[in-house]
């Protein structure tokens, strides 16, 4: 059997990995872990922190990357814990420090642009091509409140593997994306491998309930894909088709609404006013939904996150 090398390691049963890559023309290096099972089978990769605030998802990788052992496991993992590392060091929300750009937002990336594009270039190049699936962690930044659920993209060669991988989540909702670009996740998917973006955690907070679930969530994951010994649960599902509605105005926010609220059309999700005290704008619904995440801060910027809604599709459908 041909060896295995990722990010300049060659893959041999019962080893774990630890180091650092460097995304050239940056002062960037990124902290991957691979653990090497004992026995042979599929090459998984998880990452979380390409959004360097949403803290639910880098501490889940974290104690992931050491409490998983290669006897554990059937084939590779491959934890990368912090993808936006310079973010996080320097306190940016979604951003790469280096550019302002959104990393999710520059997939497959480029490796002769800036920062971000030469990040993401490396993460989809060394890392989600040499992967056999992936699981991305996410969570609401630090002025988001979201309920927990989980993407897949259905137009993607390999959608019928991720919606049972997101059948593997322990949520109450998933959104079939229609989105097929620049995403890390969704750039994967149609590149044919099976893919899922999970969100859990809000507000940049770190509730260890919230970081046991995501870790039990990858595991579940795991034992479907057959990484791990073991049943792995199944939860119904609701599918949601996402919207969103961006601030038209910055000024102050005012919501009225919950995550996880049903709403009907007409129903008001809030307004923003000027600093004064005065409205600018009133925030309706135009369907009916459920609220899935939104802008939980006073302070709301034009053509940012104001509300994402989900349209109910099935029931019991991912």
């Amino acid at each position: 059997m041909a060896k295995i090398n990722i990010a300049g390691h060659e893959l041999s049963s019962g080893k774990t990995i630890k180091d650092h890559i460097h995304v050239d023309g940056t002062e960037i290096h990124i902290p991957h872990i691979i653990i090497c099972g004992e026995k042979p089978g599929k090459t998984v990769l998880v990452t979380a922190g390409i959004h360097n605030a949403e803290y639910v998802g880098i501490q889940a990788a974290i104690e992931l990357s050491n409490e998983i052992s290669p006897k554990d496991l059937s084939g590779n993992l491959i934890i990368i814990p912090l993808a936006n590392r310079s973010g996080f060091e320097n306190r940016t929300m979604s951003l790469v420090y280096e550019d302002g750009k959104n990393l999710n937002r520059v997939f497959p990336g480029d490796k002769d642009g800036s920062a971000a594009d030469r990040l993401a270039s490396l993460l989809f190049d060394v890392f989600i091509k040499n992967a056999d699936a992936y699981i991305d962690l996410h969570s609401g930044d630090g002025y988001e409140t979201l309920i927990p659920y989980a993407y897949y993209v259905g137009a993607s060669p390999a959608s019928d593997i991720a919606k049972k991988m997101v059948d593997c989540v322990n949520a109450s909702y998933c959104v079939k994306s229609t989105c097929t670009t620049e995403g890390a996740y969704n750039t994967a998917s149609m590149a044919g491998i099976p893919s899922v973006l999970i969100e859990r955690g809000q507000l940049s907070l770190l509730p260890k309930d919230e970081v046991q679930a995501d870790k039990e969530d990858v595991l579940n994951i795991l034992k479907f894909l057959g990484l791990i010994e073991g049943e792995y649960k199944t939860y119904p599902k609701t599918e949601l088709r996402e919207f969103s509605d961006d601030a038209p105005f910055t000024g102050c926010w005012y919501p009225e609404k919950k995550v996880g609220d049903k709403f009907s059309k007409g129903d008001k999700f809030g307004e923003i006013r000027d600093y004064f005290g005065r409205p600018l704008h009133t925030a309706i619904a135009d369907t009916d939904g459920v609220l899935i995440h939104q802008c939980s801060s006073l302070s709301i910027i034009k053509n940012g996150p104001m509300v994402t809604y989900g349209v109910i599709q099935k029931q019991d459908a991912c």
